[in-house]
Order: C-alpha cells, then sequence, then structure tokens
C-alpha cells in the first residue's frame, strides 16, 4: 500500500429539509387549521479515527464528500426525516486543518475519536409553526437551513512512543528490524523505503509501536530531501534513538547535523528525551570506538554502540528503551 500522510477535501453538510405548508381537509372539520410539518435536519460530516488505517491514500481518489439533506416536512403535521449524517474515517494520529487558515480543528489520536467537520442545516418550519391569534391560516412556511461547507487539510503524524532517526544508511531500518523481532510477538507495517516504516514490539500486555523514518539530512528542517515531509512523524514521540554511523569519518559532525536539524524544525525536539545509538561497529576497531564513544559522552549524552547488523549489544539496548520509556515488558 502507497503510504501518503498529506490530503486535501471539501465536505459539505446537508442543507435542511423544506416546511411544508398544509391545511387539516377532513369533512368532519370545515374549517380545518394549518397542519404543514417541519423539515429535517441535514446530515452533518463526521471525521472518525480507526486504528486499523494507516494511511491517507483514499482521499487521492475522492476528494468530495457530502452528507444527505434532510426531507421536506408532510401534512398532519409530518416531521420530515433527518438527513443520515456522512462518516469520513482517517487513520488514528490524522490532524484535521483548515485549508485556508491552517489552523489546527482537531486532532484525532483514539480510536473512534470524531470530529464533526461540517453541520447540517436546520430543517424549515412548517405553516403550523406561523399560526397566531390574528393569523389564523397562514401560508408561510421556511426552506431549509444550508449546510456548512469548507475545505480541510488533513496531517496525519504517526503515533509512536519510539522515533527512529538518523542520516541515510545509518543501518535505522536493520535497527528497527531487530528491535521489533526480537520479542515474542511482533507485528511489522512497512510501506516503502522512501516513507516511514512502523515496527510493534509486545511482551504480555505491553507494547510499543517504533517509527523509522527517512534518513535526515543537512537542511531537512527547511524542506531539503524529504525534510518536512516526515519530519512530523516524530513530533509525538516520547523518545528518539539518534542512530549514527559510528564507521562515520566524522562522527560528531552526524551528531551535529541531526542536533541542528531537530532543533530548527521543533525546538522540544532537540531536547526530547534521547538515546544516541553507534551503529555498525563490526566495521571499526575497538579503539577507535572508544574515541568516537569518549566524544559523544563529553556531550552530556547516553551511548549504546551496537552492530544491528550481526544483533551486537541489542539486548542492552531493548533494556534501556524500556526504562527509558518507563515499561516493563518482562512484567
Amino acid at each position: 500500500m502507497k503510504f501518503v500522510d498529506e490530503a486535501s477535501l471539501y465536505v459539505k453538510a446537508g442543507d435542511g429539509g423544506r416546511g411544508c405548508v398544509s391545511f387539516r381537509r377532513e369533512a368532519h372539520v370545515p374549517r380545518g387549521g394549518p397542519d404543514g410539518g417541519d423539515g429535517g435536519k441535514g446530515g452533518d460530516v463526521v471525521i472518525v479515527g480507526r486504528e486499523n488505517l494507516i494511511s491517507l491514500l483514499d482521499f487521492r481518489y475522492k476528494r468530495n464528500y457530502r452528507a444527505e439533506n434532510g426531507k421536506g416536512g408532510g401534512g398532519r403535521n409530518k416531521t420530515g426525516r433527518n438527513g443520515k449524517d456522512l462518516y469520513v474515517y482517517v487513520p488514528v494520529g490524522t490532524e484535521v486543518r483548515d485549508e485556508e487558515s491552517g489552523a489546527v480543528l482537531a486532532d484525532i489520536v483514539a480510536d473512534g475519536g470524531t470530529y464533526v467537520a461540517a453541520r447540517g442545516g436546520r430543517g424549515g418550519r412548517g405553516n403550523t409553526r406561523f399560526v397566531s391569534p390574528v393569523h389564523r391560516v397562514p401560508t408561510e412556511f421556511d426552506e431549509g437551513g444550508e449546510g456548512e461547507g469548507r475545505s480541510l487539510r488533513l496531517e496525519l503524524k504517526l503515533l509512536a512512543r519510539i522515533g527512529i532517526i538518523g542520516l541515510p544508511n545509518a543501518g535505522k531500518s536493520t535497527l528497527l528490524s531487530r528491535l521489533t523481532n526480537a520479542t515474542p510477538e511482533v507485528g511489522d507495517y512497512p510501506f516503502t523505503t522512501l516513507t516511514p516504516t512502523l515496527g510493534v514490539m509486545r511482551d504480555n500486555d505491553e507494547s510499543m509501536v517504533l517509527a523509522d523514518i527517512p534518513g535526515i539530512i543537512e537542511g531537512a528542517s527547511r524542506g531539503k530531501g524529504l525534510g518536512l515531509q516526515f519530519l512530523r512523524h516524530i513530533e509525538r514521540t516520547q523518545t528518539l534513538l539518534w542512530v549514527i554511523d559510528a564507521a562515520s569519518g566524522d562522527v560528531l559532525r552526524d551528531y551535529k547535523t541531526l542536533l541542528n536539524e531537530l532543533h530548527m524544525y521543533r525546538q522540544d525536539l532537540a531536547t526530547r528525551e534521547r538515546i544516541v545509538v553507534l551503529n555498525k561497529i563490526d566495521l571499526i576497531e575497538p579503539e577507535a570506538l572508544a574515541d568516537k564513544e569518549d566524544a559523544l559522552l563529553r556531550r552530556g549524552e547516553e551511548v549504546i554502540s551496537i552492530s544491528a547488523a550481526n544483533g551486537w549489544g541489542i539486548d542492552r539496548l531493548e533494556e534501556r528503551i524500556r526504562v527509558k520509556d518507563g515499561i516493563d515488558c518482562h512484567g
């Protein structure tokens, strides 16, 4: 399935039904009064979160959503049927924004969470509503009210407890595979190599979701490369794993690139709880590794060295993730 995390759509609530003009016509009621009923309310358009959805792909094929109009009123004071509400389903983690202003209207962060994006028009009044002591035979009525219409922007931000970031080719995907396949029950949800990847670690009743986003390059915070398109997917994470290639010619330069890009994008991401993961230690000598670890430790970082390819250090990293995140997956 293609992963799509942005979409635009237009929603239109149903119009209210027309009020009815009617008079009683029974043979035994020679002067029958008005009995026109009200129209029904137009249906609402409701955004609903669903855990089983992982992409906004459907909105690439359908962009206009309209709820049902209310039905007109009838004689004998019959009220028209309300229009049916229209439910539009989105992945959990979707922000609903006004297309024009960009203002956040709702943040759908729970399965079943709802937001009424457009409210249906009120039903029109039948002529019964216009009776008064001096106006006994009214022929007035109301047309139904117009339902709300608006253009919306949907932005999906993955709901993951742990975010994995790093420069391209730092070994993030291999690490995700190791971590999510290192527990008794695993669920992987890959998209493509150019899109975020989720992994789910479970043990007993505890679980955590990890998100690996495409590699960050210098200038990502300004939209360079994949940039802003995917940085949003780590906004909700509680802990970040900064994966750095231990075999890189300049580990501190790579570290500073990540630090600067996160700071430029959102300052709180640069100070969020994190573990610096030195990967690919199988490719360098122990003395060189010690120097690189010391350089990062002097920056006040917690450093764990691993080889995701060989599985070295994965158990230690997994345990630190649980401690950082306040989870005891061994119950």
